[in-house]
């Protein structure tokens, strides 16, 4: 069984450590995306029960003209879960795709073969790809927004006919003309692994409720009721529109310490004092202009600090009492899973597993580990 359908309340995951971890921050101690640092975190969060590792995809930094720059420093998706899953027993690998870089025929093969690798432990995030500069390498230009996710709509129809149809199959739609269309081995979860989605506009969260098992949002609030009806509403548009029950995931950047001012003296000396400046600056200009997550350019300014605490994840700063606290609010609302981030992946996951897991145990949003 795919460890993201377990029975366990609030699942947990960790986010991109085939790369910088999501971070922008110049602080020595911020971790780096070796292998050894890759298998050293995937087993901790593993031995831990945590549901899921997800890989972002990365082909080129923020900085034009800067092609070492660590924004751009990210293992292959793909690759990666491959090598992670034969490294791990039970967590979930879940690479992300760039629809308009990599062809369906390929991604459906690449995908079953780490869900064989795997045993059965392999999800797929679908993205329609926004940086300007990754998508211009490949001869791809820039299209509308909405335009976008009709070319992943088209594009994901056919990588799960690949996972799906024994036969041979032919197909002429507007962004793809496939003839004789086949794909084996097939994946071992059938009809196909899950899929997952961050859409965060309109059209992003209708594609998203309409052909995603996991929904990935990003928090527009800190107040209780407001989460709950940000997330009430993916569920209830995949419910009403499409007939389908969805789970829903955020990000957050986790900073424990023994005492909530230390936790917040920390935040302050990574994600303020050592923000990776050049970095934040490429990023609010391309999501600003090339997304529709952040609605004006004083919301993607505002947003700038929680990018360099995580990739604009949510808040967990504090005592192990109160991120566990605050983990419970987030279940209340009705949540269904975190992807955490932390600077320094190996003592984070190390402090959190230690604190945090036994005070969500006896609040029953976890069972322990066997």
């Amino acid at each position: 069984m795919n460890p993201l359908s377990n029975a366990n309340r609030l699942k947990l995951g960790i986010f991109g450590t085939n790369g910088k971890g999501g971070a922008q921050t110049l602080v020595p101690e911020a971790y780096q995306p070796t292998w050894a640092a890759s298998v050293e975190t995937a087993r901790l969060a593993d031995d831990a029960g945590f549901e899921a590792i997800l890989a972002y995809a990365r082909w080129k930094g923020y900085i034009a003209g800067q092609p070492t720059h660590a924004s751009g420093v990210t293992l292959d998706p793909f690759t990666w879960c491959a090598g992670i899953a034969q490294a791990t027993r039970r967590i979930a690998v879940i690479p992300t795709v760039h629809a308009s870089a990599m062809h369906p025929v390929v991604v459906a093969k690449q995908s079953a073969t780490i869900d064989i690798i795997s045993g059965g432990r392999m999800a797929l995030n679908v993205v329609g790809g926004w940086n300007v500069q990754e998508l211009v390498m490949f001869g791809s230009p820039m299209a509308e927004h909405d335009a976008r996710y009709d070319h992943l709509e088209e594009w994901l129809r056919i990588v799960q006919r690949l996972w799906r149809d024994e036969e041979e199959f032919d197909h002429e739609g507007r962004f793809f003309k496939i003839e004789r269309g086949s794909s084996m081995p097939k994946p071992l979860q059938r009809p196909s692994p899950p899929i997952v989605n961050a859409g965060g506009s309109d059209r992003g969260q209708s594609f998203a409720c309409e052909h995603s098992d996991v929904c990935f949002l990003i928090l527009r609030s800190e107040d209780p009721e407001k989460i709950a009806s940000q997330i009430a509403s993916y569920k209830t548009m995949a419910r009403e529109r499409y007939g389908r029950e969805v789970q829903v995931w955020t990000y957050a950047y986790c900073v424990q310490r023994e005492t909530a001012e230390a936790a917040e003296r920390y935040l302050d000396y990574y994600a303020v004092e050592h923000a990776d400046g050049p970095s934040l600056d490429a990023w609010s200009a391309g999501i600003g202009a090339q997304t529709k997550i952040l609605s004006s350019p004083e919301a993607v300014r505002a947003f700038r600090k929680r990018f360099a605490a995580g990739a604009g994840g949510s808040a967990l700063v504090g005592t192990a009492e109160d991120i566990a606290a605050r983990l419970a609010v987030l279940s209340e609302a009705g949540l269904d899973g975190v992807l955490l981030i932390w600077v320094d992946f190996v003592d984070g996951l190390r402090r959190f597993t230690a604190d945090v897991l036994p005070l969500l145990e006896k609040r029953g949003l976890r069972s322990p580990v066997a």
